[in-house]
């Protein structure tokens, strides 16, 4: 991990407007716009602010939502509280390190625990495996 700005201005220096929008003030692409909603390549996904590693390729599938959709994030890497910006229950997702938004979590998806980590492409960089 790198070292992580200390105030919105110094992030904004770091990120494209989009990602600033995205990670720093909550915002969300639009769907099927985002350039990982269709990836099928294989690696991590890391945090666009930080580095962090959030989600390996391996839980990543497509759900038709128009954003990445994954099963399972790394362990530690996410924390989920409640979001009632849009005057709905929803729970959101943050980088763990840098607190970044990442999108949100719902619980509509396959696997034993029945989640879909929807995440916004702006959010993430992926690193792919050699």
């Amino acid at each position: 991990m790198t070292d992580l700005p200390s105030n919105e201005s110094e992030w904004s220096d770091r990120l494209t407007p989009e990602q600033f929008q995205v990670l720093r003030r909550g915002g969300t692409e639009r769907a099927f716009t985002g350039i990982y909603w269709d990836e099928k390549a294989s690696g991590m996904y890391r945090c666009a602010g930080c580095g962090t590693e959030l989600f390996e390729s391996i839980t990543k599938y497509d759900s038709g939502s128009g954003w990445p959709s994954f099963t399972t994030p790394v362990a530690g890497a996410v924390e989920t509280k409640e979001d009632r910006s849009l005057g709905m229950a929803r729970t959101e997702v943050t980088c763990t390190a840098c607190g970044g938004h990442l999108g949100h979590v719902f619980p509509d998806g396959p696997g034993p625990e029945g989640l879909r980590y929807c995440i916004n492409s702006a959010s993430l960089d992926l690193e792919t495996a050699e």
